[in-house]
């Protein structure tokens, strides 16, 4: 799902973002790391952080291209550095329908590489010469490594309670897509208090963006996702689409027997289940409240030109089905 045709004058920001990403992860001295992580970029993505930070960044009465690229590329990297330790403790096979860097160069070199990349989005960041900017991004850095940290400590926990499942995808997701936000209103050199309601309307969209992938690993199969289906439960993730299932107490008895070692007939069983018992539909009703309410905040920005593509993505991430 690509979304910069939305703003056409965001293209030329991506692609200038895209050609700093190659450069990044560019480096002659670390050529095996390098071209892991390229392997990464190349597998493509949705850029939908970048594209928030240069949005949002329209937003003051002078746009600042090279900042706002700078900040897009960086925290476009510790998205991709996220990504690489996430498929580590995983132990994921697959990332877009692609070999993971995991699977091809092994746990050593995917760590080093997502270390690598988070280096090189420090390297980035101070070209903004913006203190408030670098502590934003700093305290959610720290913020989403606790969140893969409760994901480790929580994996096969059916005990768990929704809140927890929610501070987690909190941390895991919807954090780093509010600092895509908030720094672009930082960057727009904002009042504080509209440069704050940016980042509510980034955590909102984040919390609906992650509750919409965990639907879709589901809803969807392994053709659209590049993934099987119910990979996350298969893993131990308890998901929000697997919390409404569990309110039926036979279901809840079936899923709570999966493990490391249940056969993947058995997770296609319940995957199927999970379909059918009402789960999708109340899960995607959570997500669309969500877009609901960053709707309504984008309202305080009133009818401004740079306001519309993200009142659209809006309504594209509601519909979007990978």
């Amino acid at each position: 799902m690509k979304f910069n045709f939305l703003y056409p004058s965001i293209q030329k920001d991506i692609d200038e973002v895209e050609n700093e990403l190659k450069l990044a992860v560019s480096d002659a001295d670390a050529e095996t790391i390098s071209e892991a992580a390229l392997h990464l970029l190349t597998a493509g993505g949705k850029r939908i952080r970048p594209m928030f930070v240069c949005l949002t960044a329209r937003l003051g009465e002078k746009y600042e291209p090279v900042l706002s690229r700078s900040a897009a590329t960086s925290i476009e990297l510790i998205h991709m550095a996220s990504i690489v330790h996430d498929d580590v403790v995983d132990d994921a096979s697959l990332r877009r329908g692609r070999p993971t860097i995991k699977s091809m160069w092994g746990n050593h070199i995917a760590m080093y590489t997502g270390d690598f990349l988070f280096a090189k989005s420090l390297e980035y960041m101070t070209r903004v010469k913006i203190e408030k900017a670098h502590l934003l991004l700093s305290q959610v850095t720290v913020e989403l490594a606790v969140g893969e940290i409760e994901q480790i400590k929580d994996k096969y926990n059916f005990e768990q309670s929704v809140r927890s499942y929610l501070r987690r995808i909190k941390r895991k997701t919807a954090l780093l897509i509010a600092a895509s936000c908030g720094l672009g209103g930082i960057i727009a050199d904002l009042p504080e208090k509209l440069d704050d309601k940016l980042y509510l309307f980034g955590y909102y969209v984040g919390m609906a963006f992650q509750i919409t992938d965990d639907v879709l690993d589901f809803s969807q199969g392994e053709k659209k996702l590049g993934k099987p289906a119910g990979e996350d439960l298969s893993q131990g993730n308890v998901t929000l689409p697997v919390f409404f299932a569990m309110q039926d107490p036979l279901l809840r008895k079936r899923i709570e027997r999966v493990t490391e070692t249940t056969s993947k007939e058995e997770i296609e069983h319940l995957v199927e289940a999970i379909r059918s018992s009402g789960a999708i539909e109340k899960s995607e009703q959570v997500a669309t409240d969500y877009l609901n309410k960053a709707a309504r905040i984008l309202d305080e920005f009133g009818n401004r030109k740079e306001v519309k593509p993200l009142r659209q993505i809006i309504k594209m991430l509601d519909k979007r089905d990978y």
